[in-house]
């Protein structure tokens, strides 16, 4: 892997270069790098510029955050913390011009103590001088004077970088909490298109860099400010000339500091904008890892994360050249100045305008105000990449929450409710929806009414709309249409679930899906989640005995009881250590013990056999019992202890009924049944529940 330098690269990213597969992810790093490039070059605004993510959507262009907006910002973010600024910044200050003592006594020692010029008498009694001074008690005076202005410099200095760190570390961690519960209220399909191990990046490295800013954007430069006023004050002191030439230094470090924001700091954006997606793609390969197995994918796995590697390492010394170019001209800068104070101080003193303990005062001085500023150059990489770090969290921070706006400015706070206060009747009424970007609605016109305690079986094909109308009902959407088109409601007891506080809604609900997620932690903590706020991943005051209650009812407890440390036992992330059934059986449980008041089953006996399934049934029915549920389900079983199945076709209602009576009517539920039957296994051994149901279907 070869990256030329800033100029060599620029020369070779036209539009000529760039020609490579569209694909980012099957580019090579070298094309998609040039690529990169053309784009960096045609843009407008660098810093609004869309990064090509390994497939991810592209952004929207906005207006480039300015240094001053991003450190307004951050100050912003600091809201009850500013204050505690004041301290860590007064001993910078103290410590900082104490330092500026040391060189003052270079002039002192050479001009007073060691020549005459003009001699001990000029030093004041109280401070050890006088017509009878001792030049080794002076000596060992300003020994003693710089011993303590050390120590107590250091003293202030290392108090002030403690403060200032506990100050980093808990913005951190309020940064990342805040960063944190804003994305848990993100819409469902804007937390998709994030991808986990992108958003994980983001809270993790871009929040902790954004904290960092605290050192690299307050404190360090405040001690440079505070070096560089009480240098210069002590230079205009000396002489005024050479105060002006030490201006001149200005304008260089004004470009340099423009060279960071225009070139560098885009390039940092999207450096981690690659690290959030290389992040994604690992979690996500290593999470489909059975996937990757069982398709001999895994060579092509590794090539595809090497690659985007190779494309990082080469954003990464495309910086590596910007900024070594502009460390090398303060590099030279500085024998330069010194160089130019050489000329020109000798000649003040062999005029007798200066002395020597003049030149070398202002000597000193000089690295100290260089010194600041070639420093900052120097570690203004980690600033620049703070920044996007920062620029990044805010973007995430302005992300729009869930159902942000989907209630009147004006409108009335929404409504809390309590579980005791629900009845549990839901009404579906004219309901229209389709997913954010899509041109097609899945559902259309949607009428239904369920009654408390009632329970409703969906069934359709796939794709007729069955868990969209599933997740309309949790509330994970809205009802939403095409623009001018009406979407309808979905009320609750007769409220718009709109007007009622969400997170007091879902706590009304319990769910169990096919696909079921399991935590990584023991099975009582993951049993126990359901009841509210959770230490580790399970709720500290729930009982074992009502852990093992709904364990029992669910038909789990015998085979967590045989595991080596039942209850105790850790089963892995996504519950890896289970089979199918298993985390089925506990996932009902979870919602056992929950409570909930509305009940929705999602395939929820797909993963069970037969003899499971057989056990299952009788949980099932003390689960549904006294709740308003909704049930999505193939299996006769299931569909049979419905109050009223409601078939979906094409996103729209085809029949409601009872099992009986809509095999009687013949129409689309006969069909899919007899469809059902003729494929199960059960049909084509010529017996079961199949055979039999097909029988009293014909």
């Amino acid at each position: 892997m070869t990256v030329r330098g800033p100029a060599e690269a620029a020369k070779n990213s036209g539009p000529a270069s760039a020609a490579a597969p569209s694909s980012p992810a099957t580019m090579t790093s070298r094309a998609r790098f040039r690529a990169y490039l053309a784009r960096r070059a045609q843009a407008q605004d660098h810093l609004a510029e869309p990064t090509d993510d390994l497939g991810s959507r592209p952004k929207q262009r906005r207006a480039a955050r300015g240094f001053f907006a991003l450190l307004s910002s951050l100050l912003s973010l600091m809201v009850g913390q500013r204050h505690q600024l004041v301290f860590p910044l007064c001993t910078v200050t103290l410590s900082t011009l104490v330092s500026l003592l040391g060189p003052g006594s270079t002039k002192v020692v050479l001009d007073y103590v060691l020549t005459d010029n003009p001699g001990p008498s000029a030093i004041p009694e109280w401070a050890g001088g006088g017509a009878d001074a001792s030049r080794v008690a002076l000596l060992w005076s300003i020994g003693l004077a710089l011993l303590v202005a050390t120590i107590l410099t250091v003293l202030l200095g290392t108090w002030g970088r403690w403060l200032m760190t506990r100050l980093t570390k808990r913005t951190q961690t309020r940064l990342r909490r805040r960063a944190f519960r804003h994305a848990m209220t993100l819409p469902l399909a804007r937390v998709h298109a994030l991808k986990s191990g992108g958003l994980a990046s983001i809270l993790r490295e871009d929040t902790g860099g954004a904290a960092d800013l605290l050192f690299s954007l307050i404190y360090n430069p405040w001690r440079a400010v505070i070096q560089l006023a009480g240098t210069l004050a002590i230079l205009a002191w000396v002489d005024w000339r050479m105060l002006v030439g030490a201006f001149l230094l200005i304008p260089i470090t004004w470009i340099t500091h423009q060279t960071w924001i225009a070139r560098i700091r885009p390039v940092h954006r999207d450096i981690r904008q690659t690290r959030t997606s290389i992040d994604a793609h690992t979690t996500e390969s290593f999470g489909g890892l059975r996937v990757v197995r069982a398709f001999a994918q895994h060579r092509a796995e590794t090539s595809r994360f090497a690659r985007g590697q190779h494309y990082m390492a080469r954003q990464e010394l495309f910086i590596w050249w910007w900024s070594r170019l502009i460390e090398s001209l303060w590099a030279i800068l500085i024998p330069i100045a010194s160089g130019a104070l050489m000329v020109y101080g000798g000649s003040a003193v062999l005029r007798g305008d200066l002395t020597i303990g003049d030149i070398m005062m202002f000597t000193t001085y000089l690295v100290m105000l260089l010194g600041p500023l070639e420093t900052l150059t120097s570690t203004a990489t980690n600033v620049q990449s703070n920044l996007a770090a920062l620029d990044r969290v805010l973007d995430l921070m302005n992300e729009p929450r869930e159902f942000q706006g989907a209630r009147p400015a004006d409108a009335p706070p929404a409504v809390r409710i309590l579980p005791r206060d629900v009845k549990g009747e839901i009404e579906l009424r004219d309901v229209t929806f389709r997913y954010p970007g899509r041109d097609q609605d899945v559902l259309r016109g949607i009428n239904l009414t369920v009654r408390p305690g009632e329970t409703v079986a969906l069934v359709g094909a796939s794709g007729a709309g069955k868990t969209t109308l599933c997740n309309l009902v949790a509330r994970f959407y809205d009802p939403a249409a095409a623009a001018g088109q009406n979407a309808g409601q979905v009320l609750m007891d007769g409220i718009d679930l709109r007007d009622i506080d969400v997170d007091s809604y879902r706590a009304l609900l319990g769910i169990v899906e096919q696909d079921v997620f399991l935590f990584d932690g023991t099975i009582a903590d993951n049993i126990a989640y359901g009841r509210g706020k959770v230490h580790g991943i399970g709720r500290r005051n729930v009982a074992m005995e009502q852990i093992e209650r709904a364990a029992r009812a669910a038909h789990a407890h015998d085979f967590i009881g045989a595991m080596e440390r039942g209850y105790q036992t850790v089963i892995g992330e996504r519950g890896v250590r289970l089979s199918g059934g298993q985390k089925q059986r506990i996932a009902i449980a979870r919602a056992l013990l929950a409570d909930p008041r509305i009940l929705i089953l999602d395939e929820a006996t797909s993963n069970l056999d037969a003899q499971s399934e057989a056990l299952i049934q009788q949980s099932l029915g003390q689960l549904l019992k006294g709740r308003t549920s909704f049930v999505i389900a193939h299996r006769l079983s299931t569909i049979r202890t419905a109050d009223r199945i409601v078939v979906l076709d094409q996103g729209q209602i085809a029949e409601i009924g009872t099992h009986e009576s809509l095999l009687a009517a013949g129409g689309r539920y006969a069909q899919l049944l007899r469809t059902q039957v003729q494929t199960s296994p059960e049909h084509a051994a010529g017996g079961g529940v199949g055979a039999s149901e097909n029988a009293r279907a014909g």
